[in-house]
């Protein structure tokens, strides 16, 4: 049996136009979760440190990085990165669990969040 090279390549480029159309489709949007609903960038003061004194105009960004899951960081060194699994209890965003606090009350205008990292520094500001 011989094939045509024009036949092969009109084969060929049938068999491949569902990949091609399925390779260009958007990627199927997914439900906002917490993450979502608390990621943002948030200006604030350190109210309360363990080791050592309270701090003025400090940035925290906040990035959803996984389903109901945050990356905490901030532009003061003395705040550690923290990862916090987030649930929601009475109208607020709030850690799932861990040993940083995680509070953040989106009935507030503007929003407002106060995180405690690893018992030690606590945070409060407000979403920018």
């Amino acid at each position: 049996m011989r094939f045509s090279r024009r036949g092969l390549v009109v084969g060929l480029a049938v068999m491949l136009l569902p990949l091609a159309a399925q390779a260009q489709s958007p990627a199927p949007k997914r439900k906002p979760d917490l993450g979502d609903a608390a990621q943002g960038v948030y200006s604030g003061d350190v109210i309360s440190d363990s080791k050592g004194s309270s701090q003025s105009n400090v940035t925290l960004t906040v990035t959803r990085v996984g389903v109901n899951l945050v990356k905490v960081t901030s532009d003061y060194d003395r705040l550690p990165v923290v990862t916090v699994p987030l649930t929601r209890a009475m109208g607020r965003i709030l850690q799932a669990r861990g040993d940083s606090v995680f509070l953040l009350d989106p009935t507030k205008e503007p929003t407002s969040l106060d995180v405690t990292f690893n018992g030690e520094v606590s945070w409060s500001g407000t979403r920018q």
